[in-house]
């Protein structure tokens, strides 16, 4: 003989033959995609990282950018003593304009953060001499970093 199979009767505690229970409603619960987006813990978490990695980038960006304009300050100091010296071997004398010694338009990276004032010059001395000085302009990140100079002995004053 072969054995007859009666299927079951649908009723409403059958749905897709899972029964109703507890268990069948825990089972399709956690089946469910999550729902996408963050908590406001995971998001409080990152903008806690945030702020403590800019707290300590900050500093460091900000100490970089006034050690490279304090070096473009120092080599245009340098750079205006060179030339200084070359025009003292034709004229016999220090000039106290920037434009005689071809420099009347400072760089931009110098002129944003300092002052270059016309070389002072004293030609009547014995040796005649000079200084050349790049002065921090008030209220830029280069103000607590001090003035630049060179006289005409290759003496640095100021932060170097």
């Amino acid at each position: 003989m072969v054995p007859v199979v009666i299927p079951a009767p649908q009723d409403e505690g059958h749905r897709q033959g899972n029964p109703v229970t507890e268990l069948g409603v825990a089972r399709r619960a956690a089946s469910r995609p999550r729902v996408l987006g963050f908590t406001l813990v995971e998001l409080l978490i990152v903008v806690v990282a945030m702020a403590t990695l800019a707290t300590i980038a900050y500093p460091t960006y900000v100490g970089y950018k006034v050690r490279a304009n304090r070096a473009a300050a120092q080599s245009f100091v340098i750079d205006l003593a060179n030339r200084e010296q070359l025009y003292f071997l034709d004229a016999r004398g220090y000039t106290t304009s920037l434009a005689t010694l071809g420099a009347a338009s400072i760089p931009p990276e110098v002129s944003s953060y300092y002052l270059i004032p016309n070389p002072i010059v004293d030609n009547t001395a014995a040796p005649p001499t000079f200084t050349v000085s790049a002065t921090a302009k008030a209220g830029t990140i280069q103000a607590k970093d001090g003035d630049l100079s060179i006289d005409s002995s290759g003496a640095k004053s100021g932060h170097w």
